[in-house]
């Protein structure tokens, strides 16, 4: 695609272009905050349509004053899913513990918010589909990174040139593979693989989850409401990830069958719907952490530069804040003094929230007997009522001013 006007502002300045690479969470709402301040913006995405459905998100803290600024707040509240209960089992199925699940993860009820991942970023592209571009089924070819602009081909033909281009393209970026080198530098594998799926709601499970543990072994059902269909989880550790695994679908299935061959409850039945399942997601628990989250004229954002890993609950609230930080820190700066503010102003959030996975989310998934004993314990001791008290780290960075709300 060849683009054949520069575009403009109000006062016939030459506005700054930029590219990012991601339409999920981080991209669209960088592109949101970017178009505020002016640029002219383009998003690339792989996939040939927005992406719906996925597992349920949080928008915690921080994040939700983002939400509040952008002003899809009352979407997101619409579309909260008020998960009430959150329930442990024993390996032979027997109760631990029922609990509202914010006395788990110290959320705040009636502020932080749980929705599905389709609901987010449809909220987000509404919000911004009518004055940013936006090209599907496409992704960045090759980037040449010069002086004045970083030349861009596309694989689907065409090249442009912009001004900056931004990664917004989830923990395995191939944009920061591009820029920056392979992903084994900057990840921190945290000794956990899972499997992710859906399947039929045959348990009469609603508004809750349901958890199975065995040390080194979780299994989950997770209902977002009264739907025909409930999320399935399956987890267990793994001192190394298996690489293989990650590339092969088949090989995903045979080593999380094999995994968890012997186990209880309805574990079986997982087992049968993950061998049918058509929207399985397989990976290993990880974090993405980088000296540097830009270099030259290409920036990274969201879990491209700082994956805190689903064991912290907080990869959704971080892209939203990264994003809103970085597009304010290149409000009236260029992008030299811009990603350099970036950094100083964000990387303490995100070193807090990273920090959170050694804090309670890898302890829901003890690896030893004695362990899973202990975490019992402190399950049987929390109150049944969440706290109104919340997670600092949930809102440790205050926000600077922006433009009005929209």
């Amino acid at each position: 695609m060849t683009l054949t006007h520069q575009p403009t502002d109000v006062r016939g300045t030459p506005r700054r272009t930029v590219l990012i690479s991601g339409g999920g969470i981080a991209g669209p709402a960088l592109a949101f905050w970017l178009n505020r301040y002016g640029y002219a913006v383009t998003v690339v995405e792989k996939a040939p349509a927005l992406r719906a459905g996925g597992y349920p998100v949080d928008v915690r803290g921080t994040a939700r004053e983002v939400a509040r600024r952008m002003g899809i707040l009352p979407r997101l509240r619409d579309a909260h899913i008020d998960l009430r209960r959150l329930t442990f089992l024993d390996p032979d199925g027997s109760e631990v513990a029922s609990l509202h699940p914010h006395a788990v993860t110290r959320g705040v009820a009636g502020r932080d918010l749980e929705v599905r991942r389709g609901d987010l970023t449809e909220a987000l592209y509404t919000a911004v589909r009518d004055d940013v571009e936006f090209l599907f089924d496409d992704a960045i070819d090759t980037l040449d990174r010069t002086a004045h602009g970083v030349n861009v081909t596309f694989r689907g033909g065409g090249g442009r040139t912009f001004d900056m281009v931004f990664g917004a393209d989830g923990m395995h970026s191939r944009t920061r593979e591009m820029v920056f080198g392979p992903e084994e530098r900057f990840h921190r594998y945290l000794g956990y693989c899972f499997a992710v799926f859906t399947l039929r709601n045959t348990f009469g499970l609603s508004h809750e989850t349901v958890m199975w543990n065995a040390p080194g072994r979780a299994a989950a059902l997770y209902a977002s409401g009264d739907d025909d269909e409930v999320h399935a989880f399956l987890n267990f550790a793994r001192p190394e990830p298996d690489w293989d695994a990650f590339r092969d679908p088949r090989a995903q299935r045979d080593l999380v069958a094999e995994v968890f061959a012997d186990a209880g409850w309805e574990v079986p039945g997982l087992l049968a719907g993950l061998r049918e399942a058509e929207d399985l997601f397989f990976d290993g628990a990880g974090q993405i952490r980088m000296p540097r989250w830009s270099s030259g004229r290409v920036a990274l954002v969201g879990d491209a530069a700082y994956a805190p890993s689903f064991l912290t609950g907080q990869g959704t609230s971080l892209a939203l804040v990264g994003a809103y930080m970085l597009a304010g820190c290149l409000a009236d700066r260029d992008h030299v003094a811009g990603f350099a503010a970036y950094e100083r102003e964000t990387r303490e959030f995100v070193a807090v929230n990273q920090g959170l996975v050694g804090q309670g989310g890898a302890t829901l998934f003890p690896t030893t007997a004695r362990a899973l004993k202990q975490r019992n314990e402190r399950l049987r001791s929390l109150s049944a009522m969440p706290s109104a008290q919340g997670n600092p780290a949930h809102s440790a960075l205050t926000l600077p001013e922006s433009l009005p709300p929209a």
